[in-house]
């Protein structure tokens, strides 16, 4: 082959290799996490399993939004968290705050998982999600015929 001559298997090698490097390059490089790196993360159950839920996606990011309806049991997340916007009703926080969300953790009582977990991915949120989410197949339908269709913006 001469110096000019660039066949498919040169092409590839030789690319492939660049490849490898700017990888191995990448991945050497130690990240600094920036602000933007920070998650804004809103709750829907905000005392007990919520309240461990809660401090588990805490570290490294902002929980912006606390959901609960039962005040006394999710006093402590609202006492850690004192700058968090406090809800009562999870349609509510989603439609004042889904703006300022990122991300929502749904540790509610078992019937719920599905429609608020439903209700944050049609928001084109990330969810983390107490098991179970549904019991069967008849609750997903449900689900999906009990939330609205059009993705609210």
């Amino acid at each position: 082959m001469s110096s000019k001559e660039v066949t498919r298997r040169w092409f590839i090698m030789s690319t492939a290799a660049a490849a490898a490097g700017g990888v191995a390059t990448a991945q050497s490089t130690p990240k600094t996490p920036s602000a933007n790196d920070k998650l804004n993360i809103a709750a829907v159950g905000a005392g007990g399993k919520g309240e461990g839920d809660i401090r588990g996606v805490a570290p490294g990011n902002n929980i912006v939004a606390l959901c609960d309806v039962d005040e006394a049991r999710a006093a402590e997340s609202f006492k850690r968290f004192p700058k968090a916007t406090r809800y009562k009703d999870f349609r509510e926080m989603f439609d004042k705050e889904h703006k300022n969300i990122d991300a929502v953790t749904v540790s509610t009582p078992d019937h719920m998982h599905a429609v608020v977990a439903m209700a944050a991915m049609q928001l084109g949120k990330g969810v983390f999600v107490q098991k179970p989410l549904t019991h069967d197949i008849y609750a997903v339908s449900y689900t999906h015929l009990t939330l609205p269709t059009k993705r609210i913006v």
